[in-house]
């Protein structure tokens, strides 16, 4: 029996490898592109910069120390120079894919770091495993701009699961709206008609705003911003700001909202302030061919009807009168059930003076004796 030389005895007390196994080794060198591993061959086993990592810039220094143990995925027994070509990337790629896979199956919620924002969605990474997720499943409303995502960690679950087509789709507004919906149930159960609550103002219309109470929108309509009278909302209300309203109604699932509290209502004590006979200051609100209106304060208009302006003949209100102006006058009618006023300038205008008898044009005519005429006329007629 012939004797093994060392080399054959060396190379048979080395194990071997084969393509796609998996093997460990020790870092023995470290360039900025490129890891030497010595995984127990007869070949060390080297892992370029783009088999370790998808950025081309990183330098491998940074992350990766002689010494440290490594596992790979062997891509090729010989690389063409007699050495090992290594991938970690492939390696953790494949644990990404059994990773993501498990997560499919059980609809598991993950989370992760937006990689990129693409044109038609994100991309996330998940142990090395790229995940997309289309805009229309990043949020439950439509949104152009996904840049905001950009680095931030989201949530979401796996709907497709395709590795071999390279196809993996995340859904992130999956999660949203089953959040949503259980936030809904659990607002609804808690708020009554009468209730005061705190949201945020989600959106700013010319008809109202659209308050978030935290599961549900709530709409404040104009019409109850104020007891005043709001002409335009939008230079009221800013997006983003919290606003404590009051629930006027719910029917299903909308909710009307409104800022007229009950113990701010003006007309509380109207009746006192505003009864017929009681001068009052107003500011001419707005005009029409009949009349003005005047309000009297926030929540409280009055009408100055076009008759009431003058004691002189008044064509129009807008003739005499201009928006703004602050006027005085008279309550003269108080409809508390009809919230009414009715207001008078002219009953606080003093009445023209009497007009003085015109003087007579003739004296000599007003001293005539008029029987002494008549009898001189008889006298003077022919007799018959």
């Amino acid at each position: 029996m012939s004797e093994l030389s060392f080399e054959q005895m060396l190379e048979e007390s080395l194990k071997t490898i084969r393509t796609g196994e998996v093997v460990t080794g020790k870092v023995i060198d470290v360039k900025d592109d490129e890891i030497v591993l010595n995984i127990g061959y007869k070949s060390d086993g080297i892992i370029p910069r783009n088999e370790y990592s998808n950025d081309n810039s990183l330098d491998l220094r940074t992350v990766v120390s002689v010494g440290d143990e490594m596992e790979a995925k062997v891509v090729k027994v010989n690389d063409g120079e007699g050495q090992v070509a290594l991938s970690y990337k492939r390696l953790a790629a494949d644990r990404g894919n059994k990773r993501l896979e498990e997560a499919f199956n059980n609809q598991e919620v993950l989370t992760a770091k937006v990689a990129r924002v693409l044109d038609g969605g994100l991309s996330v990474v998940v142990e090395e495993t790229r995940v997309f997720i289309p805009a229309s499943l990043v949020s439950d409303i439509y949104e152009r701009d996904l840049t905001k995502y950009a680095g931030q960690e989201i949530e979401f679950v796996i709907t497709e699961f395709n590795p071999k087509r390279r196809r993996i789709i995340g859904d992130r507004k999956r999660l949203m709206v089953a959040r949503k919906a259980e936030m809904q149930r659990a607002l609804f159960e808690r708020i009554n008609v009468g209730d005061v609550v705190e949201g945020l103002v989600k959106n700013v219309t010319d008809f109202g705003a659209f308050i978030d109470l935290g599961g549900a929108d709530g709409l404040l309509h104009i019409s109850e911003m104020s007891w005043g009278r709001v002409e335009n909302p939008k230079k009221v209300f800013k997006t983003g700001e919290t606003l404590k309203t009051l629930i006027k109604d719910i029917n299903g699932d909308k909710i009307a909202l409104s800022l007229k509290f009950p113990d701010q209502n003006p007309w509380a004590d109207a009746a006192v302030k505003y009864a017929a006979g009681n001068i009052v200051t107003g500011r001419v609100a707005r005009m029409t061919d009949f009349g003005a209106f005047v309000e009297l304060e926030p929540g409280v208009d009055a009408l100055l009807h076009v008759s009431q302006i003058s004691r002189e003949h008044v064509n129009k209100p807008a003739d005499v009168l201009t928006i703004g102006q602050v006027i005085e006058a008279k309550i003269v009618d108080f409809n508390e059930a009809d919230y009414k006023i009715s207001l008078s300038m002219k009953a606080l205008q003093a009445p023209p003076a009497p007009k003085e008898a015109a003087p007579a044009e003739d004296a000599d005519v007003a001293d005539v004796d008029v029987e002494a005429v008549a009898a001189q006329l008889a006298e003077e007629a022919p007799e018959a």
